[in-house]
């Protein structure tokens, strides 16, 4: 059987490595390149992350078998501990915010203390939208300090008018959720709350110091083709048609769901309604020089006086540390933005390169979940394959894109080889 995989990114490539001993596999990119968002652009000999910065870190057993067995052996790795920081009322904090009371007691006590009491009062309901679910977790308080204004900053909805299903499903938790238990010993004895695996287990990058590295060690042996743009998918006989002349059995689907219906043509018009009610956000991105004597891996900035909302200190993933840093915000702006913006930023140096990424981060609104389930739910009916962050309309880390690939292999060698 002959499988095609429209998409070269990190999720296309993974199924097409997994899949490609039992089947013959094709991957369709449009690019020039392989890697999807998850590719760096070379500055001056420096890794510029030109879509935040992408470390790699899993829970999952089989993630990293496949990915130090198959893929880039473990010793090929650089190891670091996760180091972020919040920029919280004027003062640099440790982040998970939750996880620094203390510091925050040093410069508004009553403010610290609040938070502490509404913390041991949570009720942990879900709660209609994400401002519930932010409120029923850490407290009003920090809800309205924090969460609202820095959630309001990188997704441009406030939380009340967002879905919180990502907070809740598993595959994409990109929150440390508390537990009074282990908020009580953050304060008493000082242990960070933060269970997210990248703090436990710790983070990986490449010691080419550059994540290109393993990229491109995924599609190693895969075919692969470059500069080929899906432009119109029909189903004959069985067969999908892609631009009507290349023929596959299976067919699996990376590329951006919210375009589907045009490439697929005579979507019922219910369902043609659901997928044109998807929506994502483009995120702007500067590559800079940082002072060496910053040590955060990525931080934070929930201030509205700041543009930008998060800095990604890429360089101190590399051995030799090399200074440099990506800042972003959210939608469309210019270099000259930026040169305003990181003024605010003492620490930060010249700007080397600056990208706009047009789809870098599905959208929760409430419409999220009916429309999303809708449009992914009428690809599996005609039996079309959706998959990885886009194709799925997921927030999906690298790790889940690769767990993500190695069930879809597993299924369909379950499947179709018998």
């Amino acid at each position: 059987m002959k499988i095609g995989v429209v998409g070269g990114g990190i999720s296309g490539m993974s199924v097409a490595r997994l899949l490609s001993k039992d089947f013959e596999v094709e991957v369709l990119e449009k690019e020039s390149v392989v890697g999807g968002i998850a590719r760096t652009k070379n500055v001056n000999g420096l890794a510029y992350h030109v879509n935040g910065g992408h470390i790699f870190a899993s829970k999952y057993q089989d993630v990293r078998e496949f990915v130090f067995s198959k893929i880039l052996p473990e010793n090929q790795w650089n190891i670091f501990r996760k180091n972020t920081k919040t920029l919280f009322k004027n003062h640099w904090i440790s982040h998970p915010i939750e996880n620094a009371i203390l510091e925050i007691d040093k410069f508004d006590s009553k403010l610290a203390f609040q938070i502490t009491k509404e913390m041991f009062s949570a009720s942990y309901e879900k709660g209609r939208n994400l401002e519930e679910w932010f409120s029923n977790h850490f407290g009003p308080t920090l809800t309205k300090e924090y969460f609202i204004p820095y959630n309001t900053k990188i997704w441009g909805l406030s939380p009340k008018d967002m879905d919180n299903v990502w907070t809740i499903d598993d595959k994409q938790m990109k929150l440390p959720v508390p537990t009074k238990e282990n908020f009580y010993n953050s304060l008493v004895h000082k242990q960070s709350m933060d269970k997210m695996v990248e703090a436990v287990q710790g983070c990986r990058y490449p010691k080419t110091g550059n994540q290109n590295t393993f990229i491109e060690a995924i599609g190693k042996g895969v075919k692969i083709i470059t500069n080929y743009a899906v432009e119109n998918i029909e189903n004959q006989n069985n067969k999908w048609i892609i631009n009507g002349e290349k023929k596959y059995d299976i067919l699996i689907n990376t590329s951006p769901l919210d375009v589907m219906h045009k490439k697929l043509g005579n979507v019922p018009n219910d369902i043609e309604r659901c997928f044109n009610k998807l929506k994502f956000n483009r995120i702007s991105n500067v590559l800079c020089e940082i002072d060496e004597n910053i040590d955060f891996t990525w931080a934070y900035i929930s201030s509205k006086d700041i543009g930008v909302h998060r800095i990604n200190n890429t360089g101190i993933l590399c051995s030799p540390r090399k200074n440099h840093c990506t800042i972003e915000k959210l939608g469309s702006h210019s270099v000259e933005y930026f040169k305003e913006e990181i003024k605010k930023l003492p620490f930060i140096g010249k700007i080397l390169d600056h990208n706009i990424t047009e789809r870098a981060y599905v959208v929760f609104d409430l419409n999220y979940t009916k429309s999303k389930e809708k449009c992914v739910n009428y690809l599996k009916q005609i039996g079309l394959f959706p998959h990885g962050r886009f194709g799925e309309w997921e927030y999906y880390n690298m790790d889940v894109c690769i767990k993500r690939s190695i069930d879809l292999a597993q299924n369909l060698k379950s499947d179709y080889l018998k």
